[in-house]
């Protein structure tokens, strides 16, 4: 019997699913090595959609200590949150735990770190991505880790591709490029010149993809329900340039078909329904 691999992939959700990396993975807070491994893995707690990096204790260069009482307050984390999930509450059996760097008086990052349970990952510890700044081989990396097995396309197309809310229209033309991105709904990016900008002001609202780079947010006052409708990554984006394979969308507005109404050549399209929604 055929299997859809979408269907199985969603089948594992449930369980605590996690892949090897043959990259060598560093991570660091401020100027304080925390995990220098070679052995990592991409893991996923159960029911989570994005994976977090585990690795070996014994790659870990900072102290671990059990979670307690943690006395004054959490430590800057660095940039924007990868993810509108939390790394706790976990969905595994561990132990959260507490991340000391830089030595006795050094930095306490508390539920920074958790040690699984699971006896195939038995001594793994998984850390929280947005606590420090990562690196795999000699390059920083930023978000979450990415998944083995996504990968995303850019097509140039010339289906003429309208967006609006509420009647009005926001964007419109038939030169955009769509994006396909693994199991999320494709997205539509527009050149600058086919985005009606006075019906859009900038939003506060700052993103990290581990794929695209930061992404900068539009919402459209007096429109919706509020909240930001459009985004951009790399150029158009000003001081948060985007990875250069993404060079085809850079500059680009894509809107949350969501949120807004789509027409494709002239034929509604449905709104997806994702976490977004």
């Amino acid at each position: 019997m055929a299997v859809r691999i979408s269907h199985e992939l969603k089948r594992l959700g449930p369980q605590l699913r996690y892949e090897p990396t043959p990259k060598r993975l560093r991570a660091r807070f401020g100027d304080a090595p925390v995990l220098d491994s070679r052995r990592a893995v991409v893991l996923w707690e159960p029911e989570r959609y994005l994976p977090v990096h585990a690795v070996p204790e014994d790659d870990v260069v900072a102290r671990l200590e059990p979670l307690g009482a943690e006395s004054g307050p959490a430590p800057h984390l660095p940039g924007p949150a990868s993810s509108r999930y939390p790394f706790s509450p976990h969905t595994a059996d561990g132990e959260p735990l507490t991340v000391v760097v830089g030595g006795t008086d050094g930095a306490r990052l508390p539920d920074a770190a958790f040690r699984l349970a699971d006896p195939d990952l038995a001594g793994y510890v998984a850390f929280d991505t947005d606590a420090f700044t990562w690196f795999e081989e000699a390059e920083p990396v930023i978000g979450h880790p990415r998944d083995p097995f996504s990968r995303i396309d850019m097509r140039a197309t010339g289906v003429r591709m309208r967006v609006s809310l509420d009647g009005v229209v926001l964007a419109e033309s038939s030169e955009t490029v769509r994006l396909f991105e693994g199991r999320l709904p494709p997205r539509t990016y527009f050149r600058p010149e086919d985005v009606v900008w006075d019906r859009l002001e900038p939003d506060p609202l700052r993103t990290i993809c581990p794929y695209k780079g930061v992404a900068v947010y539009w919402s459209a006052p007096g429109l919706g329900d509020g909240r930001p409708l459009a985004w951009s990554y790399g150029a158009g984006a000003p001081g948060l340039p985007g990875f250069p394979e993404m060079a085809q969308i850079h500059g680009r507005i894509a809107f949350f078909d969501e949120r807004v109404d789509t027409e494709a050549d002239g034929a509604a399209v449905p709104r997806p329904q994702t976490s977004w929604t």
